[in-house]
Formats: structure tokens, C-alpha cells, sequence
């Protein structure tokens, strides 16, 4: 059963072959160089039993010379050979974990939105840079470390035996002794292994999070509590890392021990024979040579075998990340071509009888047998107290989610037809809470469009009513925003994304509550700003603020996942008590 589980935590490193193959020639000559220095160090021991033998033993200067000579000859080959390995080697671990990297990012940018609901940034995090730079140890330098010393290790058994045939049983009756404490103290790294990596993914997520929210930290006068937070959550990992540290040291230990002990063994018993006559000087010179070679692989194999250990770990983490398949998937024939949202036989958007249940909420109906059309052009504002389902239907009509029962459709077509690009690329987001980068203004705002000209974005911003407080920061476009745009005002923050908005020129135009936030200054000129952003566009508001919607084509009102009533402002202030109460609430507030 052991044995097994042995198997099963290698075999997860098969998988990593297929990232090592496009560079198959590369690692053909690197074991051309692997080869070539494990046939020079093997020559060695000849040549140390023929220095021995035919200049210390035979008392010539000219043989001495001579062997020396071949000797420095061997190792200036065994130089460049172990160069050569060493670089290839190395450049394939850099370059495979980099395609590793690349390839799990890859994945995870298009894995749906209720994955990151269920599984941890930091964790993710953890996969994608400690787990990958852990491979890249392995592949580089361990791996090959590791087949080196398998080959010296069978060579070097080879040469013992031709050399004296006595001594080699002595050596080969210690190695079960060697290879027991490998076998239990090994299953015991790699478990502890796993956790170490657990930890330290713990450690990244508490750390990213308090960072991220200092300021709330700070109000509240937490820092003393959370550095003793974060130190229980530095020492749980320091003792993981010491258990796993302590194993390794053990394993290492105890073969170095036996190893050593089987060589001291054999020394005993080869110079009794030198004494007896029945062996040279050589040979004895030659077979602790090789001896010491064959332990000095042992050793080596049993400390990588730990990190192999460990590699398995990490990769089964790693090919877990990427045998995750998203549950919105692109179609397999899409109607992108057949896409014409300036039709008058279809409306714009179209809820048809949809009912949708979150993953992370599946016994409560966020919507339940929604029907709405959106006609061409039209402003359309959504009302409700919260978790009426506004937002969900932003979610879902932008593909983020599909819905449990029902179908949305874009001019007719049904938006699982359509490709995931194409359908968003129609819509335009202004969210309540403006998403910024950790990039300059001009970065921030291309990313609406990163083909669009210097001039383009300058005219995007003067539209967003952003452009005068842009050019008064310290770079002007080129102004660094630090983390989530930190070093703007919410009413500059949503005015750069509004820019972004613009810059991307869609032609259906989503605002989650874009100036709930904002002060009186602020929302005047955001404000102005969607104006320009609206015009001949179809536009649904999900809004808090009724001032802000009054003039909507038509207002729907939504309460528990149903629309409850439509009509203008006027209609629905005497139709509809809802719609009535929250008025009030409002404009009595206000």
C-alpha cells in the first residue's frame, strides 16, 4: 500500500514531460554532458590506481608525470562537461516553470467568477510562484543532480566489481541499510512537504489582506493585534518547516552514517589484504575512489529524494490548478458574424423566464423567472432595495454566471452562441466601487481599448471631465496611481474609469450605482460625463439615488429576484408602492 502512494506522488511529476518535451534537443545535450561527465569521473579511479601503481609504487618521475598529466586531462574534460550540464540543465528548469507559470495564469484569468468565491487568492498566488519556482529547483538542478548520481551509482557499483570482487559484497550488503531510513523518513517529507506549502499560502493571504485593508486596520487600532496574529500564523509554518527540516536532516544523517560506516567497513578488510599481498596499492586506491563515489551518490540520491518529494507536492497542486475546467465556456460554432445590435426586429437585450441560484447560495433563488426587454437605444433604470438581484443581472448578462433556468439574448441571438469576447466586448462597466491598476493613468485608461492613439485617451479623458486634474499630478498621463488607484479621490477614481468606459465606446453601457458614492462636486461631474457617455447607446442603471433616474425611457422595479412593476417615474410613483416608499425614503433623506 505504501508503495503505492509512492507511485501515485511521483507519477503527478509525469505530467510536468509534456512541458519538457518542445525542448527535447536541449535536454538531449544536457545528457550528452551528464554522460560524458559521469564516463570521465569513472575513468578517474583508473587513473588514480595508475598513479599509484606505476609512479608512487614504481618510483618513476617519467610514468608519474605522465599519469598526472592524463589525470588533469580528464578533469579539464570532466570542467567542461559538468559546465555544459549544469547550464542546459538550468535553462530548461527556468524555461519549462516559466511555461508552467504562463500556463496556469492562463487558466486561471478565464476559470468562471464562483471559483474565486470557494478558493483563495493567496493560495492561488502560492501555486503561482512558490510551487513553480519549487519545480524549477527540481527540474534544474535536482533532477539532474538526481540522474547523475543514479549513473555514478551504477557505474561506480560496475567498476567496483571489476576492480576486487570481495570488497564490492561488503559495500553491496550495507545498501538495504541505506535504503530503509530513505523509504521512512522520505513518506514523512512529502506529507510535510504539502503542509509547509499550505502555510505558507496561509501566510500570503492573511498578509495580502491586512495590507490591503491597512487603513481599516489602522482606524480601528488593530496593529498590535495583528502582528500577533501574523506571527502565530509565521510560527504554525516556521513549525511545519522545522518537522520537514528535521525528517531531511535525519535522512541524511543516517546515510551518510551507514554509507561511511560500510566505506570504513571495507578499508578495514581491503587493507588487510594490501598487507597480505593478495591486493595492490592501486586497486585498493582505485576501489575507495569508487567507493566514496558510490557513497557520495547515495547520499546525494537520498537529499534530492526529499525534494523530489516535495516536487510531487507541488506538482499535484500545480495540475490540479490546471485540470480546472470554467463552467462558462466559449460555444462550440459562435453567431458572432450574424450580430447586429441595430436591428428593429429584436430588442437589444432580451430576459427570458430566468432563474438563477449563485454556487456559494444554491438554496436561495437570487432570481426567479425574470422576463425584460431592452429595445435599441433605450435608457433602462433598475430600482430595488438591496438583494433585489440588480447586480445579478449585470452578472449574468455579461456571461460571469449562466442562468439556472431561462436565456438571455443579444438582438436576438442567444448570448451562448455568441463568444465570450465578442459579447463583452458590446458592454461597457461602470461599477459603484471603480477598479484602477497599480499603473500609471494612461495604462489605467488604454485599458479600455490598448490600440487606442495618445490623442485618443486624451480626448476620452476630457470627455470623463478628467482630464484637467490629470495633468496637475506630478507626471501628468504618466502619474503612477499606486495599489487600486490609492493616490486618487473616489470622484477621480470613477472619473478615469468612466474615461476607460468611453475610450472602449460599447455599445451597450452598464452603471452599477456610479455616483452613489460620490459628493455633490463629484457626481456633477461624473454626471456630465455619463451624459456624453449615454447618448445613442442602450444603457441599464441599477441605481440607489432616484434623482439620478427620474429621466430613464422606462424604470423597473425589482424586489426578491422578480420585477414587480415597470413604467417612467410618474407612473410608478402612483402605481406602485414601492417604488413610492423608496422615493420618500430618498428624497426625504436628501
Amino acid at each position: 500500500m505504501a508503495i503505492n502512494k509512492e507511485k501515485a506522488a511521483f507519477s503527478s511529476l509525469l505530467p510536468v514531460l509534456a512541458f519538457i518535451k518542445p525542448y527535447k534537443w536541449v535536454v538531449f545535450a544536457a545528457l550528452g554532458a551528464l554522460l560524458l561527465t559521469a564516463g570521465v569521473n569513472l575513468s578517474l579511479g583508473q587513473g588514480v590506481k595508475f598513479v599509484i601503481d606505476h609512479g608512487f609504487i614504481a618510483g618513476s618521475q617519467e610514468q608519474l608525470q605522465q599519469a598526472v598529466m592524463v589525470l588533469i586531462g580528464l578533469i579539464s574534460l570532466l570542467a567542461i562537461g559538468t559546465f555544459c550540464r549544469f547550464y542546459l540543465m538550468s535553462w530548461i528548469g527556468e524555461r519549462v516553470s516559466n511555461d508552467i507559470r504562463n500556463a496556469i495564469f492562463e487558466r486561471i484569468v478565464t476559470l468562471h467568477p464562483s471559483y474565486f468565491e470557494e478558493n483563495r487568492s493567496g493560495e492561488l498566488m502560492s501555486r503561482l510562484t512558490t510551487d513553480t519556482t519549487l519545480l524549477q529547483s527540481i527540474i534544474g538542478s535536482s533532477f539532474s543532480m538526481a540522474l547523475r548520481s543514479s549513473l555514478m551509482l551504477v557505474g561506480g557499483l560496475a567498476m567496483l566489481l571489476i576492480t576486487n570482487l570481495k570488497l564490492t559484497l561488503v559495500v553491496v550488503a550495507c545498501v538495504p541499510m541505506v535504503l530503509v531510513p530513505m523509504l521512512i523518513f522520505g513518506r514523512k517529507v512529502r506529507k510535510l512537504a504539502s503542509s509547509s506549502q499550505d502555510a505558507i499560502a496561509d501566510i500570503s493571504t492573511y498578509a495580502g489582506e491586512i495590507i490591503q485593508n491597512i487603513k481599516v486596520v489602522q482606524s480601528f487600532s488593530h496593529e498590535a493585534r495583528e502582528k500577533a496574529a501574523f506571527a502565530e500564523e509565521t510560527n504554525k509554518a516556521f513549525l511545519v518547516a522545522k518537522s520537514r527540516i528535521k525528517q531531511r536532516s535525519l535522512l541524511i544523517a543516517a546515510v551518510i552514517f551507514l554509507t561511511f560506516s560500510a566505506i570504513s567497513v571495507m578499508l578495514w578488510v581491503g587493507g588487510s589484504d594490501v598487507l597480505a599481498g593478495t591486493m595492490t596499492g592501486g586497486e585498493l586506491g582505485a576501489f575507495v575512489f569508487y567507493a566514496i563515489m558510490v557513497a557520495m551518490s547515495v547520499a546525494t540520491v537520498a537529499e534530492v529524494y526529499g525534494e523530489l518529494q516535495r516536487a510531487a507536492g507541488a506538482a499535484a497542486r500545480l495540475l490540479e490548478l490546471l485540470a480546472v475546467e470554467s463552467m462558462i465556456q466559449n460555444p462550440a460554432h459562435n453567431k458572432d458574424d450574424q450580430l447586429e445590435l441595430n436591428k428593429a426586429d429584436h430588442p437589444a437585450i432580451r430576459f427570458d423566464n430566468v432563474s438563477f441560484n449563485y454556487p456559494s447560495r444554491p438554496d436561495k433563488a437570487a432570481l426567479s423567472t425574470l422576463n425584460l426587454e431592452v429595445k435599441q437605444g433605450q435608457t433602462v433604470a433598475i430600482v430595488g432595495p438591496s438583494g433585489a438581484g440588480k447586480t445579478t443581472l449585470f452578472e449574468l448578462l455579461q456571461r460571469f454566471y449562466d442562468p439556472s433556468a431561462g436565456s438571455i439574448s443579444l438582438a436576438g441571438i442567444n448570448i451562448k452562441e455568441l463568444s465570450l469576447h465578442c459579447l463583452r466586448q458590446q458592454m461597457g462597466m461602470v461599477a459603484q466601487n471603480p477598479i484602477l491598476f497599480s499603473c500609471d493613468v494612461m495604462h489605467n485608461i488604454r485599458y479600455g481599448n490598448p490600440h487606442a492613439s495618445d490623442e485618443q485617451v486624451f480626448t476620452a479623458a476630457k470627455y470623463a471631465h478628467a482630464d484637467e486634474f490629470i495633468t496637475q499630478l506630478p507626471q501628468g498621463y504618466h502619474s503612477f496611481l499606486g495599489e487600486q488607484g490609492v493616490r486618487l479621490s473616489g470622484g477621480q477614481k470613477q472619473r478615469i474609469v468612466l474615461a476607460r468606459a468611453i475610450l472602449k465606446d460599447p455599445a451597450i453601457l452598464l452603471l452599477d450605482e456610479a455616483t452613489s458614492a460620490l459628493d455633490a462636486q463629484s457626481e456633477s461631474h461624473v454626471q456630465a460625463a455619463l451624459e456624453h457617455l449615454m447618448k445613442d447607446r442602450t444603457t441599464l442603471i441599477i441605481a440607489h439615488r432616484l434623482a439620478t433616474v427620474k429621466h430613464a425611457d422606462v424604470i423597473v422595479v425589482m424586489d426578491k429576484g422578480e420585477i414587480i412593476a415597470t413604467g417612467t417615474h410618474q407612473q410608478l410613483l402612483t402605481s406602485n408602492p414601492l417604488y413610492k416608499q423608496l422615493c420618500e425614503l430618498q428624497f426625504n433623506r436628501d
